[in-house]
């Protein structure tokens, strides 16, 4: 029995494992199965997505395991934890800096390129340690109609 389907992954078993190996990950086999799904999504899933979609294909993994599993790999850097509405965190596997469009009408996120946006002067910020920084943009696609 496979522990994930392809369909769930562009990455295959060889892959994930020497990522995960690189970022001093043991990869059980519950570590390969999630990191399969949320490291190469193009969604900014939540841990329960990434439950739900796992279990598919890996139905004895539970809820635990994902939680505790996306932790290590937000702490090794293979994920970034995102809270870009209240009481939502999601999970970005882009790492490398980008912005966020959230659309007000279906709650999709999208990456913008980090260099599609201008942010001045934060370097006058001398009473801050500035670690990082991002810009979360809110709104609706154009050609799109809000729900009334």
């Amino acid at each position: 029995m496979p522990i994930f389907r392809s369909s769930l992954t562009g990455m295959d078993a060889t892959r994930i494992i020497n990522r995960l190996e690189l970022a001093d990950v043991r990869p059980s086999a519950q570590r390969v199965a999630i990191a399969s799904y949320v490291l190469a999504t193009e969604d900014h899933p939540s841990a329960d997505q990434v439950w739900h979609a796992v279990k598919q294909d890996f139905p004895m993994v539970s809820r635990a395991t994902v939680y505790n599993t996306l932790e290590l790999f937000v702490e090794k850097g293979l994920l970034r934890e995102l809270v870009l509405a209240e009481g939502r965190i999601v999970y970005d596997p882009k790492v490398e800096p980008h912005h966020h469009f959230v659309d007000d009408d279906t709650g999709r996120i999208q990456d913008i390129p980090w260099t599609a946006l201008r942010v001045g002067r934060i370097d006058e910020l001398t009473e801050f340690d500035v670690r990082e920084y991002q810009v979360v943009v809110r709104g609706t696609r154009k050609g799109t109609r809000r729900r009334g």
